[in-house]
């Protein structure tokens, strides 16, 4: 009897280095989940959009300090700009469904 195509030894999942064949999606590991505790928003809205007359796209919160800006999909992108002036790297989607935090510093989901 002979090994389907694609089948490991013993007809087991053929495996990559470390990882087998069917991969799961874990978030990497960031220093700066470090900043983050839990916070409390300081607004509902995006303030600068807000004295700007600019309507956001979506919000997200600082993990750092609780302030909530526009995201770069926004035409403000304040989010970025408060990282930019706090260092403050960790924010994540005020949304109804589950949060997705962003860090600015490495430019990817944590």
């Amino acid at each position: 009897m002979g090994l389907a195509r694609g089948s490991g030894p013993n007809g087991s999942r053929p495996r990559y280095g470390h990882l087998d064949a069917v991969r799961t999606v874990v978030p990497l590991r960031c220093d700066h989940l470090d900043a983050v505790r839990p916070v409390v928003p300081q607004s509902e809205v995006c303030e600068q959009c807000k004295a700007e007359g600019l309507d956001p796209v979506a919000l997200r919160l600082c993990l750092s300090c609780g302030w909530v800006a526009c995201s770069d999909g926004s035409p403000g992108r304040h989010a970025r700009a408060h990282y930019e002036e706090t260092d403050h790297a960790v924010n994540a989607e005020i949304a109804t469904g589950p949060a997705t935090r962003w860090c600015y510093v490495h430019q990817r989901a944590v």
